[in-house]
C-alpha cells in the first residue's frame, strides 16, 4: 500500500488556518473528531485517517497481542507509513501550521510518529496515549508545544505511564501542558476545555 492509501476524511479550510491532522481511537473511524475540531478551529483545515488494522471489526492503527502489549515490529512499520502520510498531506497544504490531535490507540500512533519526526508538527494533542516503552532522545522536540491528557483512573492507561510520557517529554525539552483528571479512559469536559485552549494558542 502507499502512503496515500488511507481511507480519510478532507475538508480544506480557509487559506492560511491550521491543517489538523486527527487520529480516532480503536473502533473509532474517520469522523470521529470531525465536529470537534470544526467546534474549535472553525477556519481550520481537517484530515482524519482510518486506521487500517482490523482487531475483531474494530479500526486501529497497528497491531497488539493483548491489552497494552504492541506488536513492536508493526507498530514501527506502520509509523514509518503514517510519517510518510502526515508528511505527503503537509507538502500539499505548504505553509499552514499542522497541528496533531489523537486519542488512546490514536494518540498512540500519533506519539510513534512525533518521537521520530517532530519537526511535522507545529503543536500536538495527545488524549490518553498509552506508552508502554521509553523512547530514544528526541532533542528535536525542543519548545514544541505538545498537549498531554490523561485519567488518574484509566483502566486502560495506568497513571504512572502517563506521569512517564509527560517526564521523558519535558526532558526532552517539549513545551508540555499535562493534565491528569480524576476520570479514566473516558475523555472528561475539563479535557475538552484545556485541549480547545491549547489549540487555540497563536503559533510563534
Amino acid at each position: 500500500m502507499t502512503a496515500s492509501s488511507y481511507i480519510a476524511y478532507r475538508h480544506g479550510g480557509e487559506p492560511g488556518a491550521p491543517l489538523v491532522m486527527a487520529f480516532h481511537g480503536t473502533g473509532g473511524d474517520e469522523n470521529q473528531f470531525v465536529e470537534l475540531i470544526r467546534q474549535m478551529l472553525p477556519r481550520a483545515g481537517i484530515v482524519a485517517p482510518r486506521g487500517d488494522v482490523s482487531e475483531g471489526g474494530a479500526n486501529r492503527f497497528f497491531r497488539r497481542t493483548g491489552e497494552g502489549i504492541y506488536d513492536m515490529a508493526d507498530l514501527a512499520a506502520r509509523t514509518e507509513r503514517m510519517a510518510e502520510f502526515i508528511a505527503s498531506t503537509h507538502a500539499a497544504h505548504s505553509g499552514r501550521p499542522l497541528y496533531g490531535l489523537g486519542y488512546s490507540n490514536g494518540a498512540n500512533i500519533l506519539a510513534s510518529v512525533l518521537f521520530e519526526q517532530p519537526r511535522l508538527f507545529n503543536r500536538v494533542a495527545l488524549m490518553h496515549p498509552l506508552i508502554p516503552w521509553t523512547p530514544k532522545p528526541q532533542p528535536a522536540l525542543a519548545r514544541l508545544p505538545v498537549f498531554v491528557s490523561a485519567g488518574s483512573h484509566d483502566p486502560i492507561c495506568p497513571p504512572e505511564r502517563s506521569r512517564a510520557l509527560i517526564d521523558w517529554l519535558t526532558t526532552q525539552g517539549a513545551a508540555v501542558d499535562p493534565l491528569i483528571t480524576q476520570g479514566g479512559h473516558e475523555v472528561l469536559q475539563a479535557e475538552l476545555n484545556a485541549l480547545q485552549h491549547f489549540m487555540r494558542i497563536p503559533d510563534a
